[in-house]
């Protein structure tokens, strides 16, 4: 059975419990135990203690379990400096990034620390203050030095978070390899386009391709929303984000899967490009050969130099194409106006959507 680990979120928590309880006893402690929201117990041990006269400061390492997590190992730490002022005011210092684009839950210029997280955290350091009886507040810092270093690996940059990680966490613990994870993530990116980049989202599932559209559409798909195998997942949040219409470009080996109403394009959950290419080419040639013949291929790319020998690639992309969209306009039951542009890298545009250009002028203009 696969591990479970903790969140930043968790650590930050745990180190500021820590650090407050430290202010008060005047002495290091080696470990300090808190409650995730999912209930279950995280028992931290307390790294790089440091301790004044109104002020401590500790470590929590992240632990991520078995999930392939940047963050795990990193150094999380607080440091709680007691004020005469009431309440709990939490902020990020090194490490931890700084909000530059509408549309996440903390205003720009905010530190990333998450809505959960941070209540988590005034939770423990109240709970601190509770004990000992202490009237007044504390000013909260929560840093992580290799941070800044360590978010070029994750989708803070294209969130518009500069200079660190984000402190996160919804339950408190990471749970291996988790998909819902890097579909919150699209969902967050998403909505820092609709705060700052128009009504049309331009997506993509990944880099592929990124040359040929550039020189073909001159725009740089390096930009758009990377979906991943998520594509029904990205446009269900794209719809409940508020905008207009979606743009979609992709090779046809992920996009053509698309024609069968597979929505997340993993190839552990279906590949059926060939059924999907053959079916379409049956419906177009009484060539039976032929047929068989995409059947027997082991790649989209060997399927169209036999759909292009025979004539019959224009017809059959065109009616792919027509499948591909109406699939993603079911998906977004007709509430989102949806476009597609297919292509290969040495065919070109195999096929597109009619309103496919309107949208890419859109998408231009927008950026200019």
């Amino acid at each position: 059975m696969l591990k479970f680990g903790f969140t930043t979120g968790s650590c930050a928590a745990a180190a500021a419990k820590a650090a407050a309880l430290m202010v008060f006893k005047k002495r290091k402690i080696e470990y300090v135990s808190i409650y995730t929201p999912k209930g279950i117990e995280f028992e931290a041990y307390i790294l790089n203690a440091d301790i004044d006269e109104r002020c401590a400061s500790c470590a929590v390492r992240k632990y991520a379990g078995d999930d392939p997590d940047v963050t795990d190992g990193s150094l999380i730490y607080a440091e709680v400096t007691l004020t005469d002022k009431i309440g709990v005011n939490i902020d990020g210092g090194a490490g931890v990034g700084r909000v530059t684009k509408a549309g996440l839950w903390q205003k720009i210029g905010e530190a990333a620390i998450n809505k959960v997280p941070m209540q988590m955290i005034k939770d423990e350091v109240e709970s601190v203050f509770k004990i000992y009886g202490y009237g007044g507040g504390a000013d909260v810092i929560i840093s992580v030095p290799e941070g800044e270093e360590i978010a070029k690996s994750t989708f803070n940059p294209r969130l518009g978070i500069e200079g660190g990680i984000s402190i996160l966490g919804t339950s408190g613990i990471v749970e291996p390899m988790s998909e819902r994870a890097l579909i919150d993530a699209i969902g967050a990116e998403i909505k820092v386009k609709k705060a700052n980049e128009g009504d049309i989202l331009l997506l993509s599932p990944g880099n592929y391709g990124v040359d040929f559209i550039n020189r073909t559409y001159g725009i740089d798909i390096d930009k758009a929303l990377k979906c991943s195998n998520y594509i029904g997942a990205a446009f269900d949040m794209a719809l409940e984000a508020g905008f207009k219409g979606a743009l979609l470009i992709g090779h046809i080996g992920k996009l053509v899967k698309l024609a069968g109403g597979i929505m997340d394009t993993h190839s552990k959950n279906a590949d059926c490009r060939m059924e999907i290419i053959s079916a379409n080419t049956a419906l177009l040639s009484d060539d039976i050969s032929l047929v068989r013949e995409i059947m027997g291929c082991t790649t989209t790319d060997e399927a169209i130099v036999l759909l292009d020998r025979s004539g019959k690639l224009k017809p059959v992309m065109e009616n792919i194409i027509q499948k591909v969209h109406f699939y993603l306009n079911n998906r977004v039951s007709g509430k989102m106006e949806t476009a597609v542009i297919m292509f290969s890298n040495e065919f070109g545009i195999l096929g597109k959507t009619d309103n496919a250009l309107k949208f890419l002028n859109e998408i231009k203009e927008n950026k200019e």
